[in-house]
């Protein structure tokens, strides 16, 4: 796989070869993964919401398994709160796929379960983060994601 640039900070990442490949280590999941060009998103903006937005990874978990219509999908990567509820879910796509309405079609249908008041979309290139009005009936797009604190004040979150 050919890494790829991305528009976030440099994260320090382990690489190793392994049976189906190069292989990446996630320090969410505690585990190496196959490293895909969604893999390497995932990674980078993982680091960036902890090192530079003050999110504790401790409070962030990756491809996490819901249930939606009888069917088991994973959600990228859930943010909770203090109290381990889900604050914010966050999907990712590769570098070389635009982010479309698709892309926030399928986050919503995630949050029908969840039930989260943000969520966020990146391809490494483009971020976006938008937050339920506070009636429930719409996303508002923010200009740019908010830090750990911030969400939970909004949030109304612990």
């Amino acid at each position: 796989m050919q890494i790829s640039r991305l528009n976030l900070p440099a994260a320090k990442v382990k690489l190793r070869e392994g049976d189906k490949g190069t292989e990446i280590f996630d320090p969410l999941r505690g585990k190496w993964v196959v490293l895909t060009p969604e893999e390497w998103v995932r990674q980078h903006f993982t680091a960036y919401l902890a090192s530079d937005l003050g999110y504790p990874p401790a409070l962030m978990g990756n491809e996490i398994a819901i249930t939606l219509n009888n069917t088991s999908r994973r959600c990228d990567t859930i943010v909770y709160d203090r109290s381990a509820t889900p604050v914010a879910i966050v999907e990712y796509k590769a570098s070389t796929v635009r982010v479309t309405q698709k892309t926030f079609d399928q986050i919503a249908r995630y949050n029908m379960v969840l039930q989260v008041p943000f969520l966020m979309v990146s391809n490494g290139l483009s971020h976006f983060c938008c937050r339920l009005d506070p009636a429930g009936r719409r996303y508002i797009f923010l200009r740019e994601i908010p830090c750990y604190e911030a969400m939970l004040e909004h949030a109304g979150a612990k």
